[in-house]
């Protein structure tokens, strides 16, 4: 029986990093996503195709895709006996290494493509199987949120607490044109905090407290206190060294159009940045400032949970 998967990005309004050592992040799936298609063979092994990046691999390969795709079989072989072999497809509208959570919508959308019996918690399973292959670590929070949509707040090894938001989030992504490698970045991290704990875990706590914050300012449909705190946030992450140049620019240009507040999304290092927007116009000047200095962009609004909606014009029921 062939099986489809779809699957949000992410963006992390607040908390990265310090997300790693139990402290909450708050994150929203966004309108954009992957999706796969699995069919299964008769015979021999299992194959991935990801399109638009030209990349084929087989499930015996060396590549870490297909470590990471191997994975998402064993497990289901673990779980089914009877699982046989699949041809899949998968395609994403996100930029890799962008910090938007592109390598756990396909972990998610294929999970569920090849397993379309799951829930969502063992989907979620899955998806962190796959994502250890690339980023060694994970928070956990991309894979979570992949699966869902909405916005949560998500602290590590704990179960998700969804976020009644009130009132649409516009968000606008600006691409520093760097890739980030989670993997990289986190442990940069924990290496400052080996050399400087004291000043890591203020920072951490003082993320807390935005946190926190931060999710009584979603709920109140308080936008003007979401966008001051995301730009505290991002000046405690420039104090943890994951900023560059380029984020600071872009944070700059976003605000300077009327974003209510910016900061970088993910790992840091490179990747994205995320400008909270109250208006369409607001959206668009900001994308017309980041291309005229050579950044591309677009707008996207949060994912509701629990609703049919659509990713990349596919309309699909929605992600549990």
């Amino acid at each position: 029986m062939s099986g489809c998967g779809l699957a949000c990005g992410k963006v992390i309004l607040l908390g990265e990093h310090a997300v790693v050592y139990g402290v909450p992040a708050l994150a929203v799936g966004i309108d954009r996503g992957a999706r796969a298609q699995a069919i299964p063979l008769e015979t021999g092994p299992s194959r991935l195709l990801v399109r638009g990046w030209n990349i084929s691999v087989l499930e015996e390969d060396t590549h870490d895709l297909a470590r990471a795709f191997r994975a998402l079989l064993v497990a289901a072989r673990a779980a089914h006996p009877s699982f046989g072999p699949h041809s899949v497809e998968v395609e994403a509208n996100l930029p890799p290494g962008g910090g938007l959570g592109c390598s756990a919508a396909m972990g998610v959308a294929i999970a569920r493509a090849i397993e379309p019996w799951l829930g969502p918690a063992a989907i979620q399973d899955r998806a962190m199987v796959w994502e250890q292959v690339f980023h060694g670590n994970p928070s956990g929070v991309d894979a979570a949120v992949a699966a869902r949509g909405g916005c949560v707040l998500f602290r590590k090894g704990s179960k998700l607490e969804p976020v009644r938001a009130r009132g649409a989030i516009h968000l606008c992504i600006g691409n520093t044109g760097m890739a980030s490698s989670t993997k990289c970045m986190v442990e940069a991290v924990a290496r400052l905090r080996t050399r400087r704990p004291e000043v890591v875990e203020k920072s951490f706590e003082a993320i807390r407290v935005l946190v926190n914050n931060a999710r009584l300012a979603i709920e109140a449909g308080d936008r003007a206190a979401l966008g001051r705190l995301m730009d505290l946030n991002q000046m405690l992450l420039s104090g943890l060294f994951v900023s560059t140049p380029e984020i600071e620019r872009l944070c700059g240009l976003a605000r300077d159009c009327g974003a209510l507040g910016a900061k970088l999304t993910g790992a840091g290092g490179g990747g994205s940045v995320v400008a909270l927007v109250p208006t369409q116009s607001v959206a668009d000047a900001v994308l017309a400032a980041w291309s005229q200095a050579g950044f591309q962009g677009f707008s996207t609004q949060v994912a509701p949970e629990a609703r049919i909606h659509e990713l990349d014009g596919l309309k699909t029921e929605t992600m549990p």
